[in-house]
């Protein structure tokens, strides 16, 4: 049986002043594709190829819950959101390898989030 993992992330320009809300099944392979500017559209316009944040989920329902929940937040919650976890804003993708946000204590990654929760990131 295939295990299936699915993402949402946020990327942000070199200015840090432009956010793109994102879900998908390969984050790797969609940064890269964000990075070559190979998706037309919003990221490629704007420049938002820096990854910043994101969220591990097993199941494709609430990954797509929580993609329209960030994307509903205002940009001081989704700030409040990203300096949790990435407060300098740091680039969390280096050539094909996407930097953990896990801390030293377990987090559930995969459970439905909370409309008042800011989150886990994993």
């Amino acid at each position: 049986m295939k295990v299936h993992i699915y993402y949402i992330y946020i990327l942000t320009n070199k200015n840090n002043n432009v956010l793109y809300t994102g879900v998908t099944n390969d984050l790797v392979r969609r940064i890269h594709e964000h990075k070559k500017k190979l998706i037309k559209g919003f990221t490629q316009r704007y420049n938002t190829d820096k990854l910043i944040y994101y969220e591990v989920f097993d199941f494709i329902e609430l990954a797509i819950k929580r993609e329209k929940q960030i994307k509903g937040y205002s940009r001081a919650k989704k700030d409040r959101l990203i300096d949790t976890v990435n407060a300098n804003w740091d680039e969390l993708y280096n050539n094909g390898v996407i930097q953990s946000l896990l801390s030293d204590s377990p987090k559930d990654c995969h459970s439905e989030p909370r409309e008042e929760s800011l989150g886990v990131a994993c």
